[in-house]
């Protein structure tokens, strides 16, 4: 099969969602360009500031994508590229864009509040305390993964008497000193677009050009050779940082600028596969209903999470783009449109893999980030004329991927405080309210620290030990945001069917891979051939809690989905 035809009938089939489905959606929901927006009702210059749609775009569409939509694919090739093309299409068309947007407006349409508020008005306190233990828990595993991640793409390598291998450690070394770089560079133009009100368009080229200074820079100067853990701090240090300060700080330009850099990378993904015509007739249409990971189902709807649903979304669309969003007309293309190119993003993903099927099935090459870099500047490289930019586009790639885990990481912090602080509030009440040890415990500077010293601690362990746990509770997410969304679309007497299907498959798929989960390890535990028993007791655990909370929602889905509140059930009942 030609990639090239495979990468256009999907971006074909996933512009016609958009066109048709997407659009469908903000008419019957209801959106409505003259009304005010959270972000200019509730103006505070920290969190609730009103955005570009492009800056935005930028800070929405890099949060959500992070290494998810290459890691997936990659790890789910080897069901073959049909199941997971196809998977990345209906579910971005009817599962993840539906999930992304619904809850970026019902945010919107509640003053930018989370999910978990949102569920606190539909289904009650305790089903709200359930989800923000969880979207914390996911949170911090968030926190972990990337860090560990990020701080794997800067770490230095030492030879086997302990001595710097300098040699082996520059590409490193340079990918840090570009990250570090980057940041002054987003201070430097939030600071002209915010303070200066420099226009966007000027700005943005100097960005543009800035980006180019530094990589340059980067690659020439990179004078910092650190161990792993030493990373792990100065991240942790950084992301305490970024998830305190004003969002036209660092975050919205921070974010705005990385799209470039992802923007870039797909522009590079679709040149060399169009370009190149390349043939990925080796990777197979189809391996089977088992593979190595497991079975076909619940695997591939677990392993492609960010490029079809993924529960992590709709914590930011909840928790940071809800709050910045200038118009609701901007909802769908920022919401339901990142969630589509994310989708373009996979496919070309799998196009990567069938290009290195050879070496990725051999095991020579199975790191993501390794197999969508070499496959993609492999790609370019056969390209006429171009065969000598391949060691250059394959750093830029690795750089652009570590880039966005970064900007995904400094997002999941800040969500991760929002949501800690929520956690021991009443209804109703906020921050400003909270007294005695709630006071202490709201502190947006003492919920940093406690997410901050909790996720980076745990991503000191790795990220390999983590990503099983992270997949199932992020997947338990989406359920529960689709479940959300319907809910109070019901209650606001608005179409919400839409929701049935993917909210009980998401339930189905989440609970069959934990009892999975749980089933392998104890396995593992009777035969005594429990790799890392820690951790194997640690995922047991939860993913113990975790289908105990899937039960809890499946009680109260029909209801929930009906648009009825905990109350009303109860009065039906006395009656």
């Amino acid at each position: 099969m030609n990639a090239a035809l495979i990468l256009l009938v999907g971006i074909v089939i996933l512009a016609c969602g958009y066109i048709f489905y997407g659009r469908w959606l903000a008419r019957v929901w209801g959106v409505d360009p003259t009304r005010k927006t959270p972000a200019e009702e509730q103006y505070d210059g920290v969190d609730y500031v009103p955005a570009k749609p492009a800056v935005l775009m930028g800070h929405h569409f890099s949060s959500i994508a992070g290494a998810g939509p290459i890691t997936g694919p990659v790890q789910a090739a080897v069901f073959g590229w049909v199941p997971v093309m196809l998977w990345i299409l209906i579910g971005g068309i009817f599962f993840g864009g539906v999930h992304d947007f619904g809850a970026l407006f019902a945010s919107v349409r509640n003053k930018g509040q989370s999910i978990g508020e949102i569920i606190a008005d539909t289904m009650g306190r305790r089903m709200k305390q359930m989800f923000l233990v969880f979207a914390y828990l996911t949170l911090l595993l968030v926190v972990a993964a990337f860090s560990s991640m990020v701080a794997g793409t800067f770490k230095a390598t030492y030879t086997e008497t302990g001595a710097l291998d300098v040699a082996a450690s520059a590409a490193n070394a340079s990918t840090a000193m570009i990250s570090l770089l980057f940041i002054v560079l987003a201070i430097l133009f939030g600071f002209c677009v915010y303070r200066r009100n420099t226009p966007l368009l000027a700005s943005s080229i100097i960005g543009i050009i800035g980006i180019v200074v530094i990589v340059l820079l980067g690659l020439n100067f990179h004078p910092l050779y650190l161990p792993n853990n030493t990373w792990m701090i100065v991240i942790g240090i950084y992301i305490a940082v970024a998830s305190v300060v004003p969002v036209w700080i660092l975050l919205q330009p921070r974010d705005y600028l990385s799209s470039f850099l992802l923007y870039f990378m797909m522009i590079v993904a679709v040149i060399g596969i169009f370009g190149s015509h390349v043939s990925i007739g080796a990777m197979p249409a189809f391996t089977g209903f088992k593979a190595s990971s497991g079975y076909l189902f619940p695997t591939l709807f677990v392993t492609v999470a960010c490029g079809a649903i993924s529960g992590f979304h709709s914590l930011v669309s909840s928790g940071t783009t809800s709050k910045q969003l200038d118009n609701e007309k901007h909802a769908l293309p920022i919401a339901y449109g990142s969630m589509l190119i994310e989708c373009v993003l996979g496919i070309c993903t799998i196009c990567a893999v069938g290009f290195m099927w050879d070496k990725f099935s051999s095991g020579d090459v199975t790191n993501p980030m390794q197999v969508f870099s070499i496959g993609i500047a492999s790609m370019v490289a056969t390209i006429p004329g171009l065969s000598g930019v391949q060691n250059v586009l394959q750093t830029m790639l690795i750089l652009a991927i570590s880039v966005f885990c970064l900007t995904s990481l400094d997002t999941a912090t800040r969500l991760a405080r929002y949501t800690f602080q929520e956690m021991w509030l009443d209804p109703g009440e906020t921050v400003k309210d909270a007294k005695g040890y709630k006071k202490i415990l709201t502190n947006p500077y003492v919920a940093t620290a406690i997410t901050v010293v909790l996720g980076v601690g745990l991503g000191m362990t790795g990220y390999l030990k983590i990503w099983p746990l992270f997949g199932a509770s992020n997947q338990l997410l989406a359920a529960v945001g689709l479940l959300a969304v319907a809910a109070w679309l019901g209650k606001e007497g608005k179409e919400n069917k839409m929701f049935y299907i993917p909210m009980v498959f998401m339930m189905v798929v989440t609970v069959t891979a934990l009892v999975q989960t749980i089933m392998g390890n104890l396995a593992d535990f009777a035969s005594g051939t429990a790799a890392d028993p820690f951790w194997d007791v640690c995922r047991t655990i939860i993913a113990a809690v975790l289908i105990v909370l899937s039960i809890v929602l499946a009680k109260d889905k029909k209801a929930a989905a009906a648009g009825r509140t905990t109350q009303a059930r109860e009065a039906q009942q006395q009656e």
